[in-house]
């Protein structure tokens, strides 16, 4: 997700409608594993009809506690996670691994804080660095305004522990061990390797049939970053948005971006503008059509990909 396209998007309801106190209808957890549970949020931006709720919230139940994965995009999100985890287990959260800067995957920090005032709070430095440095306020604004104030009374906690490319955290006798990058789909992302029980928590590096918003981030990373995922043949993938699966769809987003990293190169080679590439591009991936938002996204992406190739 990202900043231009989600102010575009954005939907206006009465303040009376929505306050500080507020819960996020309830999503159901999926048990995909033994001890992992994850929130299948509705694909799609930030609204008024969900609330702001878009994400995968996902949590593993350790013999020490609770470790969580994106608590949400609100206090409001987070307060219907919370109300979930405590669905599954008595056992209480005691960390949390927020995967980039973007709003939608954080916010709901201060939910968990509100239940479990220890919880340590895990990120990559420069979602750190970029949420000190007003992405929080930007976020925090960008859900309001989405929402018609739904989400107003969220506060931006924000991590205050570093995750290094391949540091590992033992926590509760599971092993999660950091893939990070800065050149991926926010330049601030993590995906988080369950060694033992091979899961890969891919975040927005790998979306499940949903066409990505790459402005914040670089083709080429994400391409990394998935060939990356496939490579740790992992038996379950949860991505930051759409359904959890195998490597399925993983490989289905490598031959998305493959076919139009191709078509680009090729059309501006023969010195083709991005509207005249569209409908090609388009026809090319016509079997994608009904991924989460092509109308808004597929344009975006040519135009950065040819930015990106111009930049070689």
């Amino acid at each position: 997700m990202r900043l231009v396209p989600l102010l575009a998007a954005l939907v206006f309801c009465t303040p009376a409608l929505a306050g500080p106190n507020d819960v996020v209808r309830a999503y159901p957890a999926q048990k995909v594993s033994a001890d992992t549970y994850v929130i299948h949020g509705p694909q799609g931006v930030p609204s008024v009809a969900n609330q702001s709720f878009m994400n995968n919230p996902a949590w593993v139940v350790t013999k020490d506690g609770v470790v969580v994965i994106d608590p949400g995009s609100s206090v409001q999100a987070g307060r219907m996670v919370v109300s979930q985890i405590r669905k599954t287990t008595d056992k209480p959260v005691t960390y949390v691994f927020d995967t980039h800067v973007h709003g939608d995957h954080w916010l709901g920090n201060q939910a968990i804080l509100e239940a479990w005032p220890n919880a340590t709070l895990i990120a990559h430095p420069d979602m750190i660095k970029l949420a000190k440095n007003g992405a929080d306020a930007f976020w925090i604004k960008l859900m309001s305004d989405m929402t018609g104030g739904y989400t107003d009374g969220t506060r931006a906690v924000i991590p205050t522990v570093e995750a290094a490319d391949g540091q590992e955290f033992r926590i509760g006798g599971k092993t999660f061990r950091i893939h990070s990058s800065t050149d991926a789909h926010s330049k601030t992302d993590l995906m988080i390797e369950m060694v033992e029980d091979h899961i890969l928590f891919t975040a927005d590096n790998v979306l499940n049939h949903q066409v990505m918003n790459i402005r914040d981030g670089t083709f080429k990373g994400v391409m990394k970053a998935t060939d990356l995922a496939l490579a740790l043949n992992a038996k379950l993938y949860v991505p930051g948005h759409g359904k959890t699966g195998d490597r399925t769809f993983v490989e289905d987003q490598k031959a998305y971006f493959s076919t139009l990293m191709a078509e680009v190169r090729r059309m501006y080679d023969e010195g083709k503008s991005d509207y005249e590439m569209k409908p090609v591009i388009a026809e090319k991936l016509k079997a994608y059509h009904d991924w989460a938002e092509w109308d808004t996204n597929l344009g975006q992406q040519i135009s950065l990909a040819i930015l990106e190739i111009e930049q070689e």
